[in-house]
């Protein structure tokens, strides 16, 4: 039933936590002339990768293959031109139409990597590096069990617009009867307050210094609309 007089209050909830969970995405990618050796190589460089990951701790269940395509690389040839032979002094140069010439196969892996124990992020963004790892994307610092914290946000944006709405209806003399709308907005996760003074170590002797990589915490908002 259409409702003639309504009231709408406002409610903000937020809820802060650390990060559990680290991210890293990563390409490994071969060029060869023959796709085998190209994806010969990509194995060899995958399997290192995989065994280092393992020796680091991460399960297998937290590595996935997101992609894995092979592909032709092509390069364009322009024909060689030669002048024609009908005697000007100022010879018109014929030049054939170039073409694509076939130069060899791209053959690349796309891999995500969820890593569970944040303490060893840098370690293993360093040894990544190390095995031959050159695209690498990440760490992306995360919350596993994130709708937990957007219900709670939720549930004190409500708890809120419920306290307006009693404050408010005693004071004009209303009674609230039912709730006719609601609505929710801002439910994100915002990444807030980084600790640590340094991304990097700052040991100069040290030939290959570890990132630090500080996780900060995450803040989820819910931001509700309650119309009486």
């Amino acid at each position: 039933a259409p409702a003639s007089n309504t009231i709408t209050f406002d409610g903000k909830g937020e809820v802060s936590a650390k990060p559990d969970l680290a991210t890293i995405n990563f390409t490994i990618r071969e060029d060869a002339k023959e796709v085998k050796d190209a994806q010969n190589e990509v194995t060899v460089k995958e399997t290192a990768v995989l065994d280092f990951l393992d020796k680091s701790g991460v399960e297998k269940k937290d590595i996935k293959t997101e992609s894995y395509n092979s592909s032709p690389k092509h390069e364009w040839r322009q024909g060689v031109c030669s002048p024609s032979l009908d005697g000007s002094r100022d010879p018109n140069y014929i030049c054939p139409p170039g073409k694509n010439i076939l130069t060899g196969y791209e053959v690349s892996e796309y891999i995500s990597v969820k890593i569970r124990d944040l303490a060893k992020t840098g370690e293993i963004v360093k040894g990544l590096g190390a095995v031959g790892v050159t695209e690498m994307n990440g760490p992306n610092f995360s919350i596993e069990k994130e709708e937990e914290l957007k219900a709670q946000a939720r549930k004190l944006a409500i708890d809120e617009a419920k306290a307006k709405a009693e404050m408010l209806a005693q004071d004009l003399g209303v009674r609230l009867v039912r709730i006719v709308n609601f609505s929710e907005s801002g439910n994100y996760p915002m990444m807030y307050a980084y600790k640590g003074e340094a991304m990097m170590d700052r040991v100069s002797s040290a030939p290959s210094p570890t990132p630090e990589l500080p996780t900060g915490e995450n803040k989820i908002i819910s931001n509700v609309t309650i119309t009486y």
